[in-house]
């Protein structure tokens, strides 16, 4: 059974079996509205957990952006990694 990509909360909560075996099997969120209006979303826990990596990843990314820009700004460079863990006592 495939379903719209949007539901009504009412609608959804007679159906909740379905519209999760749907996510799993087409990798595509089914939204939930109430008035007309999108209020939640059900995905697929592997799909989400995917796109949480990715976003922890781009935070990552922008904030090395961000440090390389301000050493450029600064002038600064970085610390050699063996002197990092030689400070810190890792070595």
């Amino acid at each position: 059974m495939t379903m719209s990509s949007e539901l009504g909360v009412s609608e959804a909560r007679e159906c909740l079996a379905s519209i999760i075996d749907q996510v799993r099997v087409d990798h595509q969120p089914i939204y939930l509205s109430r008035r007309g209006r999108r209020v939640a979303a059900v995905v697929a826990a592997d799909d989400l957990d995917r796109i949480l990596a990715l976003a922890e990843d781009m935070t990552d990314i922008r904030e090395a952006e961000r440090v390389h820009e301000e050493m450029t700004l600064t002038g600064r460079t970085p610390v050699p990694w063996d002197e990092v863990k030689a400070d810190l006592g890792l070595e």
